[in-house]
């Protein structure tokens, strides 16, 4: 046991290095299921067979221990015998490594597959509403629970709103998560012309606010407040980049948009959405790859729970 032990953590060990040096594509969602299936085989076997074997062998050396203290007329004390006990009955390492760390690697499983999963905001493509740098938290229950790894949803949910900061998988390469807003459900109409977004033919409100500084760039932005058919939140517009999408790919569903000079406008297929991020002309959202399917969500966005930059950043969001 204590070579398969040894093997099986250089395995984990190998993957997670792998994964670090960019070897392979990594799946921390595999991994830690992985992880909860060895270790949990591990502590059952502890329970019902590790356990008692060593219980029963305790018993034996203290009862040796025992006869030999009275053969060399000595006393047999409770706390001497608790710590020969002690000694015979403790976990080996490879034991201590698996079945020891069950109950925690079980507890973060449940936490992250089916409550809330944490995430560190990469890129500037959400900002002014999450900066890179910004760890979040992500509600895995409110748009229904999925199995892990799988992510087939095993319970209804609310269905995601216009307005909600999403968290999926990237449409062109599920194994990458992405983050963005709902701007559009399934059956809506969504255009973006001339930097002006419309959901059904109507409008959406912007005003105007105070520019916004980028800090990484040293650069002021135009900031605006939208409110997105009653959801308010806050997006950056640059005047020096044209209104045109360029590079769009042929994703599915594209024969539902009409490109043009101004900008898109798409129809919504059912079961999808299309997401936008708030840093409009610097965010590769669903303008470019298209729509996002009910089954590559992963949860919604709703909490920064820490920014090592900025104390200041802790908070809910819109």
């Amino acid at each position: 046991m204590p070579f398969l032990t040894a093997a099986v953590l250089a395995a984990f060990l190998g993957y997670a290095g792998a994964w670090y040096f960019g070897f392979v594509e990594g799946n921390f969602a595999l991994l830690l299921f992985l992880a909860t299936v060895v270790t949990g085989l591990f502590w059952v076997a502890e329970r019902l067979y590790f356990l008692p074997q060593r219980r029963r062998a305790a018993e034996e050396v203290v009862r040796q221990w025992e006869r030999e203290q009275l053969a060399r007329g000595g006393q047999v004390s409770e706390s001497a015998r608790a710590v020969v006990e002690h000694r015979q009955m403790q976990q080996p390492w490879w034991l201590d490594w698996t079945a020891g760390l069950f109950p925690v690697i079980i507890a973060v499983f449940v936490l992250r597959s089916f409550l809330f999963e944490p995430f560190k905001i990469p890129s500037g493509s959400m900002i002014p509403t999450l900066l890179v740098g910004d760890l979040i938290l992500v509600n895995k229950f409110t748009y229904g629970l999925r199995l892990p790894v799988l992510n087939t949803k095993i319970t209804d949910g609310t269905a995601p709103k216009r307005g909600d900061v999403m968290v999926f998988r990237y449409p062109p390469k599920p194994s990458l998560d992405y983050i963005k807003r709902v701007v559009g459900v399934p059956g809506d109409e969504v255009s973006y012309l001339n930097k002006q977004l419309a959901i059904n033919g109507q409008p959406v409100t912007k005003t105007a606010v105070a520019d916004f500084f980028e800090e990484d760039s040293m650069e002021y932005f135009k900031q605006f407040e939208e409110d997105l058919l009653g959801r308010k939140h806050r997006i950056l517009n640059d005047d020096r980049r044209p209104a045109f999408i360029p590079g769009a790919e042929n994703f599915p569903g594209k024969q539902n948009c009409r490109y043009s000079v101004e900008g898109v406008v798409c129809k919504i297929p059912e079961g999808h959405y299309f997401m936008m991020g708030d840093n409009r002309d610097n965010s590769l959202d669903s303008r470019y790859w298209g729509f996002v399917p009910d089954r590559n969500i992963v949860g919604k966005a709703f909490f920064i729970w820490m920014n090592f930059g900025s104390f200041k950043r802790i908070g809910s969001f819109e």
